[in-house]
């Protein structure tokens, strides 16, 4: 069961929880009279957030972090950035994994000429750089970095490491730059909500399943958004650390922003068997703790998950599915109809079985979520003595790094796996945004990973391929593995929870990782390779600009994968104009060449030019009151997207930066879907617009004039921002408004974007 409270609640000595509205009660628990914003500060994340906030002001935090984590699709964007700003030495430790772009496939050496770049960086400015497929970043860090009270900022979305007792965030490459030019991550103090754990999952019951009935329960709801998930409750202890480790990651699938778990005895032999234990500190609300709502969880009641496509939420368990399989699968169907847009067919119903199973193609366990020990020793446990068959389905299992792999194989467990039939890969996060084990054509793949969303296992509908992704924990994979790729519950099995003990031996990561925090050799030149470009020059913000929509996205949710898609693109990450060739290019085709038509009008002003096309529109603004002295050539010309709910997904900050340096001057949307895509946006120059209802006013092509914007940022008044939308030689008054930006912000998107920012003279 999982039940969400309506309202605020306190929870007393750890265990009572206690309804804002029955607030009375806990003074009759305590014997003592605790206010509401007292308590607040009984959270462990006020505690911790207070440790590292560096200002006096804890309504409005300025973090710094105790450490850092890139992989190769971020870091060198990341360090250019930086480099560009005026930085010399990493002032944090600042791990560059190699985890992504690990296979040298595509785009010729591209990708290993960014791990070489990120190599001479770590030795440039004092950085630890962790080799191609030797671990993925998390795992990294949790075995090296993570601990009680710490606070990790990563430039991917997964960056979690709450149930070892750090709050960690994962943030587009600017917040990543701004740490290292020793600025602060600033943002408003987050609600806090309580994940109340009770009960113990049954042997069967994974990870994956706990996260994907959470998941199920609090997005759609955004019951999360943007707050910090705190486990708390005696369920905490039923699982290991390594368990918990699995819950955690999925953290980010409910678009929160941070979690953070009570620790205990098992989280100190986590870190002491991965000899740290001086980073062991005991976690505990205080005796009375505010939470601004509350999940509660019943740990025994969960049941084996499915999450269909197209997202994590879209859960069921495997009982529930095979209840109302046609119904159920009729349903996803129409959504891959949406998806596809008439460019490709998926289909599922043609995947049941004549005994009423549904028929997978493919089985991943891979990365921070599913590569790690414990399930891939239970995924091992299942299908020993077993065969996967000779048919159409494929296992593959990627241990999350080189010291879990070592140990599977010393206990002979790989081998297991093996001779039952499945590939064993090295750590690599290629699964997770479609860079590995691309399935078939109209295939379904059942991965324990950290996503399913469109395209994100490789497909690509606007070349009639597609295939899609259904998240089950490591154990039903198995279970399914060993029926031939039909989806099986774990319950089906009875081989669950005997867990040899882990044996964490880290000679791989004393051989091939280079440590070199402190001793930053900064007259080594950096490493290039011929695709590693700089950012482009950015303009300063205008008084007046006028926007041109270059796409109009109603979806109910747009993802960052859809902004700019992940897999093979992900090897142009280092060239910023390379890379922006294929914005939007699997949601909306067209989008690349109008931006880039804007971008050519605003060329042409900059040299004096005026197009005749814009010429027309300045005639129709002078009949605007107010604004007939309005000047052509000093109102800067941008263009801009409509999407309702933007940003869903990866932290990638080219997400946003690609449609800057394609000219883009804002976003224009009903909601954000997470702070961590609106950030990309400012830290890119971008204004991050909302209007109210229908945009209705505006198609593709037609343009938005903004009078007294620079003004607007230097008042600090963003509530109501009149525009105007310009067609068919008429106008027509619109409204837009920005929610509350820092002075930073504010600053950053009127010099154009962080790097003039810092070049300016930062605050």
């Amino acid at each position: 069961m999982v039940k969400l409270y309506d309202g605020g609640v306190y929870l007393v000595n750890g265990t009572e929880i206690v309804p804002e509205s029955e607030s009375a009660k806990v003074e009759s628990l305590t014997g003592k009279a605790v206010t509401k914003d007292e308590a607040k500060k009984g959270t462990m994340a006020y505690g911790i957030m207070k440790s590292h906030n560096q200002s006096e002001d804890m309504a409005h935090l300025r973090i710094k972090f105790d450490a850092m984590v890139s992989h190769d699709i971020t870091f060198v964007g990341i360090i250019q950035t930086a480099r560009a700003s005026g930085m010399e030495k990493f002032p944090l430790p600042y791990v560059l994994t190699c985890c992504h772009n690990s296979l040298c496939a595509v785009g010729g050496t591209i990708n290993d000429d960014d791990h070489f770049f990120g190599l001479s960086a770590a030795k440039k400015y004092g950085g630890i750089f962790v080799p191609q497929h030797i671990a993925v970043c998390h795992q990294f860090m949790r075995e090296n970095f993570a601990g009680g009270g710490r606070m990790i900022l990563g430039s991917d979305s997964h960056t979690r490491y709450g149930a070892l007792g750090t709050m960690a965030i994962g943030e587009g490459g600017g917040e990543l730059t701004k740490q290292l030019l020793k600025q602060t991550y600033d943002v408003a103090y987050p609600g806090v909500v309580a994940i109340y754990l009770t009960g113990k999952p049954q042997p069967f019951v994974g990870p994956h399943d706990v996260a994907l009935a959470i998941i199920r329960a609090v997005y759609a709801k955004g019951y999360v958004k943007n707050k910090v998930m705190e486990f708390v409750g005696p369920g905490v202890s039923s699982m290991t650390t390594d368990y918990r480790n699995g819950v955690d990651v999925m953290t980010t699938e409910t678009t929160c922003l941070s979690s953070i778990w009570r620790t205990d005895d098992d989280t100190k032999a986590f870190l002491e068997k991965h000899h740290r234990g001086d980073a062991f500190k005991e976690l505990n609300p205080a005796e009375v703790a505010y939470y601004d709502g509350c999940v509660y969880v019943d740990l025994s009641s969960i049941k084996p998950m499915i999450a269909l496509p197209f997202h994590p939420s879209n859960a069921y368990t495997i009982d529930e599915l095979y209840e109302n399989l046609e119904d159920i699968l009729r349903e996803t169907e129409k959504k891959a109809e949406a998806v596809a847009e008439g460019r490709a067919t998926y289909t599922l119903l043609d995947k049941i079985t004549p005994d009423h199973r549904l028929q997978a193609q493919q089985g991943v366990i891979a990365g921070c979520a599913g590569g790690n020990y414990t399930n891939v020793v239970e995924a091992a446990h299942a299908l020993k003595d077993k065969l996967i068959g000779d048919d159409e389905f494929y296992l593959s299992v990627y241990p999350s790094s080189q010291p879990v792999y070592t140990d599977l194989d010393r206990k002979g467990l790989l081998a297991d796996l093996m001779d039952a039939g499945a590939i064993i890969r090295t750590a690599f996060c290629g699964p997770c945004f479609g860079a590995g084990d691309t399935p078939a054509n109209n295939g379904l793949s059942i991965r324990h990973t950290t996503r399913n969303f469109p395209n994100r296992e490789g497909s690509k509908p606007g070349n009639g391929q597609m295939a899609a992704v259904a998240l089950m924990d490591a154990r039903s994979i198995a279970a399914t593995a060993a029926n031939h790729g039909k989806i099986t519950s774990a319950e089906e099995l009875d081989c669950w929870g005997d867990v040899p003990e882990y044996n964490y031996d880290d000679k791989a990561y004393k051989s091939r990782v280079y440590w070199g925090f402190e001793k930053a050799e900064e007259d080594r030149p950096l490493r290039f390779g011929p695709n590693i470009k700089d950012w482009p020059e950015q303009e300063a913000l205008t008084d007046n600009i006028l926007l041109k929509v270059a796409s109009k996205i109603l979806d109910d949710v747009t993802t960052t994968d859809e902004l700019i898609p992940s897999g093979e693109t992900s090897s142009y990450r280092s060239n910023p104009l390379g890379l922006a060739e294929f914005t939007l290019s699997r949601r909306d085709p067209e989008y690349v060449g109008r931006a880039k038509a804007v971008r050519s009008l605003e060329d042409e002003r900059k040299t004096g030019k005026t197009d005749a096309s814009i010429a027309a529109v300045f005639d129709v603004i002078h009949t605007i009151p107010g604004f007939d002295g309005v000047k052509a050539e000093e109102t800067e010309i941008g263009s801009t997207i409509y999407a309702r709910k933007p940003g869903d997904g990866s932290a990638r900050e080219q997400a946003a930066s690609c449609q800057r340096v394609l000219g883009a001057l804002a976003n224009i949307t009903e909601e954000y879907a997470t702070k961590r895509y609106r950030s990309n946006c400012m830290n890119w120059g971008m204004l991050p617009f909302h209007m109210k209802g229908e945009p209705t006013q505006f198609d593709v092509d037609d343009y938005i004039f903004v009078p007294g914007i620079r003004k607007a940022l230097d008042d600090n008044k963003l509530e109501d921002i009149p525009a105007y939308v310009v067609k068919d030689a008429k106008y027509e008054e619109i409204h837009l408004y920005i929610q509350p930006m820092t002075e930073n912000e504010r600053r950053i998107v009127k010099d154009g974007c962080l790097i003039n920012f810092n070049r300016n003279g930062q605050k």
